[in-house]
């Protein structure tokens, strides 16, 4: 499929949380998944933005926390594909312990899933007519990705701000934000927040 250039994004996000719809004319990728028991509000949120849901063909969790993945099997059960990549298949499981029966979560199952190596992440992309990849930026947490288009846009979940980091590894952090900046990230879609130029995340010296 050619490469769109008119990829567009959409936050459809809400108890102030970010999820991105990524989308190449009617293929779109949703980036972070939703609260548990709440894809209510999410579906709304869609439909609020003219976002059919048959058309998001896959999803992807910046990292298995639940503020981020916690809808992941409620849309796959909508018709949803599950990207997972080899850093996070073990992130999966151990989710479920921070839930509570209140939450009404939905246990993912993970025979079904798409596991995809990020070396295997552009191809696999390209096919949907979305120029970028998927990378490892551990930092928040060990199975922390973000996806980075070509346009510069860069899709980090919770990857700790260089300039707030607290009692993350900082040389972890840096080196995330360094392999971010190298790929031609200018433009942060974070979990929280609105987009911040990448400049406003980092700390020069430690990128150099």
């Amino acid at each position: 499929m050619p490469l769109s250039r008119n990829t567009t994004i959409v936050n459809v996000g809400y108890r102030s949380t970010n999820f991105w719809v990524v989308s190449a004319g009617r293929n779109r990728l949703l980036f972070d998944l939703g609260w548990p028991g709440m894809l209510g509000p999410l579906l709304a949120n869609l439909k609020r933005k003219d976002i059919p849901l048959k058309e998001i063909r896959c999803g992807i969790a910046s990292h298995y926390h639940i503020d981020h993945a916690g809808c992941a099997q409620e849309l796959k059960n909508q018709g949803m594909r599950l990207i997972v990549t080899p850093e996070q298949a073990d992130a999966i499981p151990a989710m479920k312990r921070w839930t509570k029966p209140a939450d009404n979560y939905v246990e993912i199952v993970t025979s079904d899933n798409l596991l995809l190596g990020t070396s295997q992440s552009r191809a696999f992309l390209a096919n949907m007519g979305i120029a970028g990849e998927i990378v490892h930026t551990p930092g928040h947490s060990d199975d922390s990705v973000s996806l980075v288009l070509d346009n510069g846009a860069g899709f980090t979940g919770d990857l700790t701000s260089e300039v707030t980091i607290g009692t993350e590894d900082p040389e972890v952090v840096s080196r995330s934000w360094r392999l971010l900046r190298d790929m031609g990230v200018t433009t942060v879609y974070g979990g929280h927040g609105p987009p911040r130029p990448l400049d406003a995340m980092t700390i020069p010296e430690r990128l150099t």
